[in-house]
């Protein structure tokens, strides 16, 4: 079902991951709605709209927060806070997908915590990568009292679809 574009909107080119700007009065369907972004498809392509700018598209609620950044920090509420972040043209959490090759917490000297994420994507050329990473990076930032987050897009080793987890698999039909 075709909708509008309310106002001009900054949107991201799929897979290229370069900025450009959607047109109010332009005609989108919307393909995924996950994470707090939005995934629409024009004539010119697929576009990702971030969750800051996703009710600037016609009948898209304002995009949910996410994970409330004032619980208690946990490495359970960073693995949370991961799930909430899709590959935007794929409808399975980087946890899920096995996007994640690790995660460290530590204390920094004012007693907050400073997290760093090692993460893939499931195709090396991917432009979106700086893009999913940035959204992670993002919802991990919001979380009490962290004081640093990093995520690190590494290659190896290389992804395949044998790391995505049992979960992923059934949402993808491929169970």
């Amino acid at each position: 079902m075709p909708r509008l574009i309310l106002k001009d909107t900054p949107a991201t080119a799929i897979p290229a991951g370069d900025p450009v700007l959607l047109t109010a009065g332009q005609a989108v369907e919307v393909v995924q709605t996950l994470g707090g972004n939005v995934t629409v498809r024009t004539e010119r392509g697929l576009f990702q709209v971030g969750r800051d700018h996703a009710s600037s598209i016609e009948g898209v609620a304002p995009a949910h927060p996410g994970p409330s950044p004032s619980g208690e920090f946990s490495e359970k509420a960073v693995w949370d806070a991961l799930r909430t972040c899709f590959d935007p043209e794929i409808p399975v959490n980087i946890v899920d997908l096995g996007l994640i090759y690790d995660l460290s917490i530590e204390k920094t000297p004012s007693g907050a915590n400073a997290v760093d994420v090692k993460m893939t994507l499931t195709a090396p050329g991917c432009g979106m990568g700086p893009v999913i990473a940035e959204d992670a990076r993002q919802k991990i930032a919001a979380l009490s009292s962290v004081e640093r987050a990093k995520v690190h897009i590494v290659w190896d080793p290389a992804w395949n679809p044998r790391m995505i987890s049992e979960a992923g698999r059934k949402t993808l039909g491929l169970e």
